[in-house]
């Protein structure tokens, strides 16, 4: 029996067991040398200065008493005397520090309570005073002797009590001690402060005062009595009041809102008062009285007022607060301000204001428009009085030097702002005298030039084939040559250092002259085109499309693996703007069919193309640098679009594409960039198709003993279930069985 037509799968599983047995060998002798290992003696390891312990049927290295460390490879000494900020042996006390151990001593004019020069705080003893004058006294400190009948009894001395409480004591076998009678701190009064140094035991006094704004009339003392208790002071401090802010003349409180020590009331004059001197604000002192209560208020007062030139005032002589003057031009001028009145204000000024009276002016702003309409402002403070003009028109053509037109003509209006339409033919230059006569017999003339009518010069204007101009002229004759001067300027908003400038001139007698300039690409024009015999002038503006980008800088790479390296090389911007770059995988298959304008949103993930490219990264021009690496297949997102490994066992073309758009135009080049060739299978999937095809080895195997074993047991229980004997006919079963097992590992040795 064969699989496949030959001995390869027998051979490769015999190749799979050896290499089954090669990987699992090393783990087995490891184990059995972990195995083997002896158990090591904890306790014989123990340090010098710890002690071996059964916990939980373990051993562990402790260590003793005074010492601290993990118990087997150091124990150091514990510095007691470290502990409690050197408060282990209590006050009055030095701690002495021992290897493993520490000791205490009293310090001089003290003595151990156990009568010993040193000692441990854990019995009980502490440091008590020595009084060398009576250390020889059977009643011990502070105490006295009082003799009874066969006996004696101590008391103690005034100022000092027994710690029990008791009244007397008998020195023998008594640890009883006359301690003093203190008071402790005295009581905190409210408002108030102690006075001077103080002492705690009985009889002693404190003195008190109040805090500054406040005042007490009762006793200012308390005593130390002999219960340890401050007899209660009957001091009461109580706050400082100023009552009401006094009164100012012109003025009034514009805030107090307290009266207590400390509190401030602020003054502001009334109306039509100012503030002459003093302060404006005043203080509840610690008297209980308000200090710089001064303010001095005066009535404003702002005196004459100042006389405008050109002008009459009306004026009523008030030069209080807020009172007005006003002002009107005299005759023959005009206002021309703001407002025409005056204040008096706080400062005690009149305020400034843009009052002016200018003369009259009768013609004046004199503009152009329509055309051949003239119009003008007539400004004087005599409303309704009418004016005469005189006009003077004088018409002279282009091609004549005498003034061929002369016309004279008057007009009458009482407006504000005249208007006047001439009637004044195309193709001329004029000179307009305008005069005018007030009633105070003054003239003026003013002269004005109308020119000819500019959609006359330039009619009719057509832009064609991107780049060229034309236009039609009406003013001249096709015998009569004109000379037409054109300045160009270019700019690229997307490329501000960008400029393209031009001039020159063109001299025609076409009634529709064309014109075509090299412009560059992507570009916004304005083109200011003059006739040079009238000084007409016009302005055009024009916009070049951008044309295709250009075609990539790619040095091409012919590579193998799935994550090769690419070198990405900036363009510059010769015809447009550019906008994007574009990394396009392709079968190598489809590299002939490849149109560049394709795939213009063809991602990894899409299903909406027929071919099987995609786009795999996607670069804003402004971020890429010249010469910036590329990892095809990384696995990353570069823009919308994602970076998905090659495929093993494919072959590849890489294209790189640059885009420009502008103006919603899109144009776009290409280049071949790499070939991607016999991609191998990777380590990691060889490895991973040698163990899958080990597990399926043994899974069969496992499968074929489970199914003989099953024959097997059901083959002896029919042969042996007969209680005489095993008859021929019983053994077959296990024929089959036996034949079952050889052709299964037949099979698998195939």
């Amino acid at each position: 029996m064969s699989l496949g037509g030959g001995r390869a799968p027998g051979l490769l599983l015999v190749v799979l067991v050896l290499l089954l047995v090669l990987v699992l060998a090393p783990c087995a002798g490891r184990r059995r040398a972990v195995v083997n290992q002896p158990v090591p003696d904890v306790c014989a390891t123990c340090h010098i200065h710890a002690t071996c312990h059964q916990i939980e049927g373990k051993s562990v290295c402790i260590c003793n008493y005074g010492f601290v460390g993990n118990g087997r490879t150091h124990c150091q000494d514990k510095d007691e005397c470290q502990i409690g900020a050197n408060k282990i042996c209590g006050n009055h006390t030095l701690c002495h520090n021992t290897h493993g151990s520490f000791y205490c001593v009293c310090l001089d004019g003290y003595r151990a309570s156990n009568n010993n020069k040193t000692f441990i705080p854990n019995d009980g003893t502490n440091c008590t005073d020595i009084n060398e004058c009576e250390e020889s006294g059977l009643c011990g400190h502070n105490a006295r002797c009082v003799n009874t009948e066969g006996s004696y009894r101590c008391y103690c001395n005034d100022g000092y009590k027994l710690e029990s409480g008791a009244h007397s004591f008998h020195p023998d076998g008594n640890k009883d001690f006359c301690q003093e009678i203190r008071c402790g701190s005295p009581p905190e009064m409210e408002h108030g402060y102690i006075v001077g140094n103080y002492s705690s035991v009985p009889g002693s006094t404190v003195h008190y005062e109040c805090e500054e704004g406040f005042y007490s009339d009762e006793g200012k003392l308390s005593y130390c009595t002999a219960n340890e208790a401050w007899e209660p002071a009957t001091l009461r401090c109580k706050g400082v009041d100023c009552g009401d802010p006094p009164s100012i003349l012109n003025a009034h409180p514009a805030s107090a809102s307290k009266t207590t020590y400390g509190s401030k009331v602020t003054y502001n004059c009334v109306h039509g008062y100012f503030i002459a001197s003093g302060n404006q604000s005043a203080v509840c002192n610690a008297n209980g009285r308000w200090d710089g209560a001064d303010l001095v208020c005066k009535e404003i007062d702002c005196g004459r007022p100042s006389l405008i030139p050109h002008t009459e005032m009306i004026w009523d002589n008030s030069t209080s607060l807020w009172s007005r003057v006003y002002y009107q031009c005299k005759e023959g001028y005009y206002f021309d301000g703001d407002r025409n009145f005056s204040e008096c204000t706080m400062d005690q000024e009149w305020e400034n204001i843009t009052y002016v009276c200018k003369e009259e002016e009768l013609f004046s702003n004199l503009s152009i428009f329509n055309e051949t309409c003239v119009k003008w402002q007539r400004k004087t403070g005599r409303r309704g009085v009418q004016e005469t003009y005189t006009f003077h028109i004088l018409g002279q053509r282009w091609d004549e030097e005498t003034f061929p037109e002369d016309v004279i003509f008057n007009i009458t209006t009482s407006e504000d702002n005249p208007k006047v339409c001439l009637d004044l033919n195309s193709g001329s230059n004029y000179v307009v005298n305008i005069t005018t006569i007030s009633s105070t017999n003054t003239s003026v003339s003013v002269t004005v030039a109308v020119q000819t009518k500019v959609k006359e010069a330039f009619n009719n204007v057509l832009i064609f084939n991107d780049t060229c101009l034309r236009w039609w002229r009406n003013i001249r004759g096709a015998e009569t040559e004109d000379r037409y001067s054109f300045h160009v300027q270019g700019q690229r908003w997307y490329q501000k250092e960008f400029l393209h400038e031009m001039t020159f001139n063109l001299t025609t007698h076409k009634q529709a002259p064309e014109v075509c300039f090299d412009l560059q690409p992507g570009t916004n024009y304005s083109v200011n085109i003059s006739m040079v015999a009238l000084n007409f002038s016009l302005m055009v503006s024009m916009t070049t499309r951008i044309t295709d980008p250009p075609f990539p800088d790619v040095e091409f790479v012919a590579a193998k693996g799935s994550a090769p390296l690419l070198r990405l090389r900036k363009a510059e911007d010769r015809n447009g703007p550019i906008s994007l770059y574009q990394v396009i995988v392709l079968p190598l298959g489809l590299q002939s069919t490849f149109i560049c304008e394709s795939f213009a949103a063809a991602t990894f993930f899409s299903n909406t193309t027929d071919t099987k490219g995609y786009v795999a990264a996607e670069f804003q021009a402004k971020d890429v640098a010249d010469n910036m690496p590329v990892a095809l297949g990384d696995r990353h997102y570069y823009g919308k679009f994602y970076n998905a490994p090659l495929k093993l066992g494919n072959e590849y073309c890489v294209f790189l594409r640059i885009i420009s758009e502008w103006n919603k135009v899109r144009t776009q080049s290409c280049a071949v960039w790499a070939q991607i060739k016999n991609l191998p299978p990777t380590l990691q999937y060889m490895t991973a198709v040698v163990f899958g095809s080990l597990a399926a080895v043994c899974l069969i195997l496992f499968l074929s003993f489970s199914a003989a074993r099953y024959v097997l047991q059901k083959a002896y229980m029919f042969c042996f279930s007969d209680s005489l004997s095993c008859q021929p006919a019983c053994l077959k079963p296990l024929g089959w069985v036996i034949n079952f097992m050889k052709n299964s590992f037949s099979f698998l040795l195939l």
